[in-house]
């Protein structure tokens, strides 16, 4: 068993038969006393914030992860299946996973897909950043530094007054904020 000096930023814990991803790591040493490890976690089956607290020294159980990158099909119900582009193998991923990155998915991405010892599906992630072409512009008022725009698959984003219908934007996917205008 590790303790928590082992535990770091988007690794996996199993604490009170639960398994835990570490978004935030953080510890604090008070005038007195022993260092006090807090952790900001997503709970991987429900997807809920927490925090945990650990006094130094503290027992931690670390999960070991295997990380794939997989193709991205089709959907399938409450699954997206992907391809493993080794083995050729498909493989049924629970959409929850992904949370609200799903919006930008597209036929074809590959996706970083963690795995547990079991081989059961524990996180994903999309591409840092998507291209979208612009499927709806409205116009900028002078006054204003922003508009809002409508890209494929009916996401809203706002974005500089240059931005026309047509255009090729670059998006990045964990904020769904407007990047650049991608050249033609």
């Amino acid at each position: 068993m590790a303790t928590t000096s082992d535990i770091s930023k988007n690794c996996f814990i199993r604490y009170e038969n639960t398994l835990l991803k570490v978004l935030e790591y953080d510890h604090r040493t008070p005038g007195k006393g022993n260092t006090i490890y807090l952790l900001k976690c997503r709970n991987i089956e429900t997807g809920k914030q927490s925090e945990v607290r650990f006094n130094s020294g503290d027992k931690v159980d670390i999960v070991r992860v295997d990380e794939h990158e997989l193709q991205y099909i089709y959907t399938e119900n409450e699954f997206l299946v992907c391809m493993n582009q080794e083995t050729f193998e498909q493989i049924h991923i629970p959409k929850i996973l992904f949370a609200d990155t799903i919006q930008f998915l597209q036929e074809g991405m590959i996706l970083t897909i963690r795995f547990d010892e079991n081989e059961k599906p524990l996180n994903g992630e999309l591409p840092k950043y998507t291209e979208l072409l612009v499927t709806y512009a409205e116009d900028g008022n002078k006054g204003k530094t922003l508009k809002t725009v409508e890209v494929e698959g009916g996401i809203t984003l706002q974005v500089p007054l240059f931005v026309a219908m047509g255009d090729k934007l670059k998006i990045q996917i964990e904020t769904g904020e407007y990047v650049e205008r991608v050249s033609k």
